[in-house]
């Protein structure tokens, strides 16, 4: 279990985003974080799971409900939405670079997926996270990592690649800019 102190976790922070978006129930959020979903495709969360993950952000105080409808199958399903505490904490989460290359695939897609759909600029992100992993390729490919260990090869070529990718996107986003 998280200590009461740790921030939220990424499955809180993708219903957050969701729900920065606009209200939503429960069930349209689990939808979205399905494998098949629009953010599934990059950090799926099970029903209970996503549930769970809504109740934590209101015990948090990041989401509130802010009405009801009623439901398909009977019964009434809360509409929640994001507190501006929750808005502050989420944009605060998606401008910040992940610490670890091996959060590139997980937290870093998350964030650049959600802030996309959220319409936040990611140009700051993109640039302190290529620093970030520029920082650590450079330090990966000292002699001091030894050539033949397929560990610190591996994390070289990742890191590699992972500037590669920065570069594109800030490419892609300065083109987008201008057109």
């Amino acid at each position: 279990m998280q200590p009461a102190t740790a921030g939220p976790l990424l499955g809180e922070w993708a219903c957050l985003g969701i729900l920065y978006q606009g209200p939503a129930h429960g069930y349209t959020i689990a939808g979205r974080l399905k494998p098949g979903g629009d953010v599934g495709r990059v950090w799926t969360l099970s029903r209970p799971l996503t549930y769970r993950a809504i109740d934590l952000l209101t015990a948090r105080g990041f989401v509130a409900h802010v009405g009801e409808e009623p439901g398909l199958a009977g019964g009434t399903r809360t509409i929640l939405a994001a507190t501006k505490p929750g808005r502050a904490g989420f944009r605060r989460w998606v401008r910040t670079p992940v610490e670890h290359l091996r959060d590139l695939r997980s937290e870093l897609l998350l964030k650049l997926v959600l802030a996309e759909q959220c319409r936040l600029d990611t140009r700051d992100l993109i640039a302190a996270q290529r620093h970030r992993v520029a920082a650590l390729a450079a330090a990966l490919e000292s002699p001091a990592t030894g050539a033949a260990d397929p560990v610190a090869l591996w994390r070289s070529e990742t890191a590699n690649a992972a500037v590669r990718f920065l570069d594109r996107l800030d490419r892609l986003d300065r083109r987008d800019r201008r057109a």
